[in-house]
């Protein structure tokens, strides 16, 4: 009967990929993926520091763990993230909210009111068709109308910190109509999370 060695680098590979196509599903939060990634990874340096340490299983099952746990929590934050950074577009010239962007700002409001301890920036911006006093005023407005909206749906205005740029940072062409219509925006993005 022959006795098979498994070598510490093929063994290390082949935990982290069954961790990973555990967790490959296209349904798997950023968290899931996390975990799974950071398992994976950590099953490998494990299993490297176990070999130096003489327990190769043992480094595995270790390092495994902790990269897990450290993906998890890497991918919370991201889940985190996707839940509250957001694009709200507008019409030329006006601050006035589309009723796509009012119900993205609704479950927006929610996921505020589910998480206390998160903060955000709103911040405005336009194209770069009128004058830049027109174009810092429309940006503070469209900033300030997601706030009052988010406020109206029970978020506690502390919690918003809004601000105008006008027609600075622009992302794309304002030579054509669709770049206009990217750059004429509320960018809202997580200021803090929870301590």
């Amino acid at each position: 009967m022959k006795n098979f060695i498994i070598k510490t680098p093929v063994f290390s590979l082949l935990f982290a990929l069954l961790i990973f196509a555990g967790s490959s599903c296209s349904t798997a939060s950023k968290t899931q993926k996390g975990a799974a990634i950071g398992a994976g990874a950590g099953a490998t340096v494990g299993a490297l520091i176990g070999k130096t340490a003489g327990n190769t299983a043992l480094g595995t099952i270790i390092g495994g763990a902790i990269g897990g746990t450290a993906g998890a929590y890497i991918g919370s934050k991201m889940d985190l993230l996707a839940k509250f950074n957001q694009v709200v577009l507008f019409d030329a010239g006006s601050a006035d909210l589309s009723a796509d962007a009012q119900t993205s700002l609704k479950n927006l409001a929610v996921n505020m009111r589910n998480n206390p301890d998160v903060k955000l920036a709103i911040t405005g911006y336009t194209d770069s068709l009128g004058t830049v006093d027109y174009n810092m005023d429309l940006s503070v407005k469209r900033a300030r109308g997601v706030k009052e909206f988010l406020v109206t749906a029970g978020v506690n205005g502390k919690r918003l910190a809004t601000l105008g740029k006008g027609a600075t940072e622009q992302i794309a062409d304002n030579k054509t109509q669709e770049g206009r219509e990217k750059n004429r925006r509320v960018v809202i993005t997580v200021l803090g999370g929870k301590k």
